[in-house]
């Protein structure tokens, strides 16, 4: 099963460039997982027969965040959001700027032999007014959503984390040390994923730096890849053996992001 994942930065936009049902057609997915939707299901007038579609649209604020899987494989269940329980023991109730639970960051789909979690995480924003929710509220409830599922079946969970986790994973690390996307505390997040047990399953097959999946719009820095990778397949450790590949499509364009994969066998 081919899994792909891809924050398009306004579905809407990139349908009417007419680059995502061609892109689609391109990866060939079996699952593709979307953040940054921006939109509501039938807003955008899509032709991809092959596909059921599932949203998790913000009820907050309309045009904002928002996830989307489109699947050719019936789920067994689709969950919206994350738990109220978990939401509730974590203070996910909200900061300066609402509730992330409300903003349609998390789309979960129930298959066979796993789930595979669609994550949009909160941005801690440019002067970290949202680092503390993450840092502290964020990161912990979503991590304790995967172990909760992680007890019924294995887990694989994709998105957009808005985190580069080392200086591997973007270009000028030292000058953006203690930015957002590359603070200690975020930083922190993808350990503690690391540390419970799941696989960044790009780093299985490739080493190094220059392989990024989102660019600023400024400067020319997709053409020079002046990049960082902030989107990612995690997989159980029971999943690792069944990992046949991961990979970034730089080449697929339409989004400040571009698409990212796994394929399961």
């Amino acid at each position: 099963m081919k899994l792909v994942s891809w924050n398009v930065n306004g579905l809407r936009g990139i349908h009417r460039k007419d680059l995502f049902v061609p892109a689609v057609k391109a990866l060939n997915a079996d699952v593709l997982c979307l953040q940054e939707t921006k939109a509501e299901k039938g807003q955008a007038e899509i032709d991809l027969p092959d596909y059921e579609e599932f949203w998790n649209s913000s009820t907050r604020k309309k045009g904002y965040s928002g996830t989307a899987i489109f699947t050719k494989v019936k789920p067994k269940s689709v969950l919206l959001g994350l738990p109220d329980t978990i939401a509730s023991k974590y203070k996910l109730s909200g900061d300066g700027y609402g509730d992330p639970n409300t903003e349609g960051r998390v789309i979960t789909a129930e298959f066979d032999d796993f789930f595979l979690i669609n994550v949009y995480t909160p941005n801690a924003k440019p002067d970290l007014s949202r680092l503390a929710l993450r840092h502290k509220s964020w990161d912990p409830a979503f991590l304790a959503f995967a172990k909760q599922l992680e007890k019924k079946k294995p887990v694989v969970f994709c998105g957009d984390l808005n985190v580069a986790h080392t200086p591997l994973d973007l270009t000028n690390a030292k000058a953006n040390e203690g930015e957002h996307g590359f603070t200690k505390e975020e930083r922190e997040g993808i350990d503690k994923i690391l540390a419970a047990g799941y696989i960044d399953s790009f780093r299985m097959f490739t080493e190094g730096t220059g392989h990024f999946t989102w660019w600023s719009n400024f400067g020319n820095a997709r053409a020079r890849n002046v990049g960082w990778r902030i989107d990612y397949f995690f997989v159980s450790e029971k999943l690792k053996s069944r990992i046949k590949s991961a990979k970034i499509y730089p080449e697929l364009h339409g989004s400040d992001h571009c698409p990212v994969s796994v394929e399961i066998i």
